[in-house]
């Protein structure tokens, strides 16, 4: 069958697959019709030719400026990266015990985790198909470790439902899965699906189904040890005369539909979040440091851009030393790669085109909030059986996440305690820090009471409320990325932007990689042409 005589394209089918049953049903008909692909990042930048000692001045020391600096310096550019702050990888972070946190209005913690413990406040897990920044890490020896990201074991928390009570990520999952299969089964075996499907693809799309969604012989989704080895049994099966299987009963389809929890298992299935994920050994900040090791003297730090000119021949940059003050001091260069976040951009005199202006100004960043809490014991571990990945609720703090190493332990431990975006990050960065921290235990008692008894100490970031960035992440509509997108990006006289707000990847250090050598391969052409 071709799509042209089928009278509905495949691509139709699995839109309307996708739409009815979510993107892992998708793929899987895909997978069964043969239709499944992906590509990534291609390889190693290559900046080829003399550069006759062409000098660039790197601002912004996250991963997006690191990338820029090391492979300029190594196709024989003179560079000098300038970082706001005492330490490299911007947003790539890691909080540690001892580690101060300042804020804007005045807001200042001082972490008090055990020695051996942190928080990724940015990026905490690494796509393994983020090819660019997979291949960093090895080039760089940045040790990697798997990130859970989804634990079937992990609860779904919905307040508003089966009376506030959590249920297991498996339950949840193997309950939806099982109802919409059973529907579409029913409409697909009496061809209401689209009648110009074929047999054939009925045939495989009704055997699909029925593995998919654990059905009986007569597509059927109930009590079953089918059913079983997805949501878990009653009681599990074990050795001896007592070991004989329980079936559990799934949950009713209208309690799971009104009950909404099915939507905190729709983000496992998006691209970005598919297993296997990775974390850095010992950290998120493991990255920056292992780009500083590289540059060594090249990053210049505690250093606050104040203003940016630049001419026909080059860039001059203003700044002040944050830590020793004194006055103000520049540094000139040929040419200019700009990481710095559109939020601080904005704020800063700079003599640019009036596209780039309106561009810089046009783009927003999205609030973000995280919160990191240390108990007495590994609770959710010895208690709970669960091992990493992550637990959803309908409340403010929304994500609760677990360590992903070290796991059997014996002692103290590090949770995520609140993973947020949007309202509910700016009505919890309004509260002092103690009143966020006391809030992420109001919401993670009602998952895990053992919270009140286990906890010692708590630390949280507002990143609408970080001086150096102001915001999480680059929030793009589709209107304002057709109308400035381009602009932003374009090299503009002797300077180009780069870093995850100039990306497809928004949030994403990948985006900040790959975004970073688009703008330094344009900056040599420009170079070589000359």
């Amino acid at each position: 069958m071709t799509e042209q005589n089928s009278g509905v394209s495949r691509r139709k089918l699995f839109h309307m697959i996708g739409t009815a049953a979510g993107s892992a049903m998708m793929y899987q008909a895909m997978g069964e019709l043969g239709y499944a692909a992906e590509s990534g990042y291609a390889g190693p930048v290559k900046l080829s030719g003399d550069v006759k000692g062409a000098t660039v001045l790197v601002l912004g020391g996250g991963v997006a400026g690191l990338t820029a600096a090391l492979e300029m310096r190594d196709a024989g550019y003179k560079v000098q990266l300038l970082e706001y702050q005492n330490r490299p990888g911007g947003r790539s972070w890691s909080i540690r015990g001892g580690d101060t946190v300042t804020e804007l209005g005045g807001f200042t913690q001082k972490c008090q985790f055990d020695s051996g413990f942190y928080i990724n406040p940015g990026p905490m897990r690494i796509p393994h198909h983020h090819y660019a920044l997979m291949d960093y890490c090895r080039r760089l020896n940045v040790a990697l470790e798997p990130f859970n990201i989804v634990n079937y074991n992990a609860y779904i928390h919905n307040s508003k439902a089966f009376g506030g009570k959590p249920k297991r990520y498996r339950e949840v999952q193997a309950d939806f899965d099982g109802y919409v299969a059973e529907l579409l089964a029913k409409c697909t075996a009496q061809n209401k699906l689209d009648e110009s499907v074929t047999k054939e693809d009925r045939e495989i799309l009704l055997s699909a189904l029925r593995q998919w969604g654990a059905l009986d012989k007569d597509y059927k989704y109930k009590k079953s040890e089918h059913v079983s080895n997805r949501r878990g049994f009653a009681s599990d099966p074990g050795g001896g005369l007592t070991g004989k299987p329980v079936d559990s009963e799934p949950d009713a389809m209208s309690d799971m539909l009104k009950g909404g929890m099915w939507n905190s298992i729709a983000g496992s299935h998006e691209f970005d979040y598919q297993a296997v994920m990775f974390q850095p050994v010992g950290g998120m900040d493991m990255i920056g440091k292992a780009f500083a090791r590289e540059l060594g003297d090249i990053i210049k730090y505690n250093c606050k851009v104040t203003d940016i000119k630049q001419d026909a021949n080059g860039v001059t940059v203003t700044y002040v030393d944050t830590l020793k003050g004194g006055p103000a001091q520049t540094a000139t260069a040929q040419w200019c790669v700009n990481t710095i976040p559109t939020t601080i951009l904005s704020q800063l005199p700079m003599n640019i085109s009036t596209k780039l202006r309106n561009a810089i100004n046009a783009l927003p960043y999205t609030p973000g909030f995280k919160a990191g809490l240390q108990f007495k014991r590994r609770f959710w571990e010895e208690d709970d059986k669960i091992y990493g990945g992550l637990s959803y609720t309908d409340l403010q703090t929304a994500i609760i996440g677990y360590p992903n190493t070290q796991y059997q332990t014996k002692g103290k431990g590090v949770l995520l305690g609140g993973y947020t975006f949007g309202p509910h990050a700016y009505e919890l960065t309004s509260m002092a820090p103690e009143e966020r921290i006391k809030r992420c235990l109001e919401v993670g008692r009602q998952i895990h009471p053992q919270y009140d008894q286990e906890f010692e100490n708590g630390v949280s970031v507002g990143w609408h409320r970080i001086p150096w960035t102001m915001g999480c992440f680059g929030q793009w509509t589709e209107a304002n990325r057709e109308r400035h997108y381009a602009n932003l990006c374009a090299i503009d006289g002797r300077m180009v932007l780069a870093g995850e707000q100039c990306s497809y990847l928004p949030a994403w250090q990948e985006g900040s990689i790959t975004s970073a050598l688009d703008a330094i391969t344009r900056i040599h052409q420009r170079v070589m042409a000359a």
